[in-house]
């Protein structure tokens, strides 16, 4: 079998969560009726220490409905250039909500409050955009799982109230944050107007996020969940797997960012140029092919023809995600695929 480390998305249900799946109480999430996920909206909303939430099939669907309550047509979100709300949600913002973005470039995706502060322009008037919000991304995908300090979300929070601009959180794997950093997720939320959370991405549910943030937001937000096609019914049978995964897969994620080190240290004593163990803190690992003859796509076909999926994200970029379905003899086993396939 394959060992697939495209993304921590390619979990399978265990036998365990299944069961939380075919015994979950369920009803009419569009009439508000379905128990599970009505519990599930408000367990991660007190997690986070915010109001309520608001259940949805994608992490791209609840970046979007966040931005927004946050964003007017017309008016502008900055984040970082290589963010997934800029790079990877092709154009949504702009397509469904008639929201303009612009960027700032940071090493590793790694926040430095002054960065996005100095380039924010709100209240420009008539004839200029007007920047609205701020976004963050923590932990920051193709800066490589970077996770964010909380003494720069602190200043940025600062530094956003002095302006009057709100925050969003893209906490797709704020889980993996927690877990590498010892910050609670109540202290990650409360400098944040809005957050997303992803329950597929690390902690193994087949289905689902979460927007957070006041009642009134969600309320509209709601409304737009159904206006963009993604109310559901019987949605009970996904959140169940994703109380199941809250109450099992967290602590357990420290496994997966110990694998992914092994990696990085591994793929270093082959070239040092390719990775920094050192920037590997989480899940990720990025490999930098740019002094080698071989392009990331060729590099994932050598991979695939060994047994080991990987992503090509660019000409010279290329991506492992460890999870929870990759364990130490595949580790083993995927490192010694790559001590032959990164050979020129």
């Amino acid at each position: 079998m394959a060992i697939d480390l495209r993304s921590d998305t390619v979990t399978k249900p265990s036998l365990a969560m299944r069961e939380a799946i075919a015994h979950a109480p369920v009803g009419d999430d569009v009439y508000g009726d379905d128990p599970t996920v009505n519990s599930l909206e408000e367990r991660v909303a007190a997690l986070f220490g915010k109001e309520a939430g608001v259940f949805t099939p994608t992490g791209s669907l609840a970046n979007q409905l966040a931005i927004r309550m946050l964003v007017a047509p017309g008016e502008e979100l900055i984040a970082e250039t290589n963010s997934h709300i800029v790079r990877a949600e092709l154009g949504a913002a702009a397509v469904f909500s008639g929201i303009t973005t612009r960027t700032w470039p940071a090493p590793f995706g790694l926040l430095k409050a002054a960065d996005p502060l100095e380039i924010a322009r709100p209240d420009s008037g008539p004839y200029l955009v007007s920047t609205t919000a701020i976004a963050v991304e923590n932990t920051h995908n193709f800066g490589g799982g970077t996770v964010q300090p909380i003494t720069e979300i602190a200043a940025l929070r600062k530094g956003a109230d002095a302006l009057g601009l709100a925050l969003h959180l893209d906490g797709a794997r704020i889980w993996n944050a927690h877990i590498a950093s010892g910050v609670s997720f109540s202290e990650y939320g409360k400098y944040f107007d809005t957050i997303s959370v992803c329950l597929s991405k690390g902690l193994g549910a087949p289905v689902g996020s979460i927007m957070l943030s006041t009642k009134e937001r969600v309320s509209k937000a709601r409304i737009w969940r159904k206006r963009y096609g993604a109310g559901m019914r019987q949605v009970g049978i996904l959140a169940a797997a994703a109380h199941y995964a809250l109450d099992n897969n967290i602590e357990r994620l420290a496994d997966d960012h110990r694998r992914a080190k092994d990696l990085a240290i591994a793929i270093a004593a082959i070239d040092s140029s390719l990775i920094d163990p050192s920037t590997v803190v989480t899940n990720i690992v990025g490999l930098d092919l740019a002094s080698m003859p071989f392009t990331a796509a060729e590099l994932s076909q050598r991979c695939r023809d060994a047994g080991l999926w990987i992503s090509a994200l660019g000409p010279k970029y290329a991506r492992l995600v460890t999870h929870m379905d990759f364990d130490d003899a595949q580790c083993a086993q995927a490192i010694e695929i790559l001590k032959k396939a990164l050979v020129a």
